[in-house]
């Protein structure tokens, strides 16, 4: 692996200060996207993200990758994963291919085949940078059977290119990565106080041991190339013309892993509710993927390491200035027992026998 996902952080606490609206447009110009001055920053803590209204009357997306949290090599990876997804009709927002333009202002270079990665400094401060176009859209309506099958058939349709390679780079969900290597961040960085730190710390243990066992019960299952973070954020929704349905986007946490990491989050509420929720969306999903009802021993494990992998990515990145406004709540020792609280009912989760699958027709 080459990333170190909850290594100390990064010396540079603030990797964003030099990026200016001026720099945002630089940047862009210097591969032949000059802006008209019309910026909209999107939302996005990890990395930073803005819509550029161009002078030919464009419109797309700028990702500045954190500096330090991917590799090349990994970034490359997802953009080749997102151009094969493409290339095969699957409505996945993909990054365009880039030239430098013809007179440079600043230090520039491409990276990719095709170039898909800048690299750029600009007033001292280097980023890299990929550009998309813009998709609009809503959030799918996860109480429709409609847009549950149909998302379902399009991750389906997603994984059946995904088995057909292997991430070298990138990484692989495993409880070691997304639970113990988290929970020992926490440990040694998370300044938890003493009233809180004991109750957590077991509930943690007891939490990750439940993983383990679930893991265990479903046995070896296939990894394939992911989404990764297949949350409804992360799925734009179209009502109307040739591009209706969903589309995905983001694929900043593109993993390998387990088919079932790219369909629990789409599941919420009550068992019932999420039986039939499950039931929607494996029902288009076979249409194209056959898919391995042992997996179903994973939902609430792998809810339960989001939990926790969450808490100590926004722990790691406390001293960005962006972080301390949008989560004002992290740190104090009523989040440490609401988190402990809610661990605990993830236990009790963890110990209910797995959804059934049962596809809706």
């Amino acid at each position: 692996m080459t990333d170190t996902p909850f290594a100390p952080p990064l010396d540079d606490d603030a990797p964003y200060a030099g990026l200016t609206p001026n720099g945002v447009l630089d940047a862009l110009e210097s591969v032949g996207l000059p802006g008209d001055g019309r910026l909209l920053q999107l939302n996005s803590y990890e990395n930073r993200v803005f819509q550029v209204s161009l002078e030919d009357d464009r419109v797309v997306v700028a990702k500045f990758y954190r500096p330090g949290r991917w590799s090349d090599a990994q970034i490359l990876e997802e953009h080749t994963f997102a151009a094969e997804l493409a290339a095969m009709e699957i409505p996945v927002v993909a990054p365009l291919p880039l030239q430098l333009a013809m007179q440079l202002r600043w230090p520039a270079q491409l990276m990719g085949k095709p170039a898909t990665l800048l690299q750029v400094e600009i007033d001292g401060s280097v980023f890299r940078v990929s550009v998309s176009p813009r998709c609009a859209g809503h959030s799918p309506d996860l109480n429709s059977h409609e847009h549950l099958a149909w998302t379902g058939r399009f991750i389906g349709r997603l994984h059946a290119v995904g088995r057909l390679g292997r991430f070298t780079a990138r990484r692989r969900f495993d409880l070691a990565t997304f639970g113990i290597a988290p929970r020992d961040w926490l440990l040694a960085h998370g300044d938890l106080g003493p009233d809180v730190l004991p109750a957590w710390r077991s509930t943690v243990d007891t939490a990750l041991a439940e993983a383990k066992r679930l893991f265990d019960e479903a046995g070896l299952v296939d990894e394939i190339r992911l989404h990764g973070d297949c949350h409804p954020g992360n799925i734009l929704w179209r009502d109307e013309g040739d591009q209706a349905g969903p589309h995905f986007v983001d694929l900043d946490d593109a993993l390998m892993g387990p088919a079932i990491q790219d369909v629990w989050m789409l599941l919420s509420g009550d068992r019932a509710a999420m039986t039939r929720q499950l039931a929607a969306v494996l029902s288009g999903y076979e249409c194209f993927m056959a898919f391995n009802p042992r997996e179903l021993h994973l939902i609430e494990a792998l809810r339960t390491l989001r939990m926790l992998h969450h808490s100590a990515w926004i722990a790691q990145r406390w001293n960005d200035p962006a972080f301390a406004p949008a989560f004002p709540w992290f740190g104090s020792s009523s989040y440490w027992a609401q988190q402990t609280t809610q661990l605990r009912e993830q236990i009790e989760a963890m110990r209910e026998p797995p959804l059934s699958f049962h596809p809706a027709h």
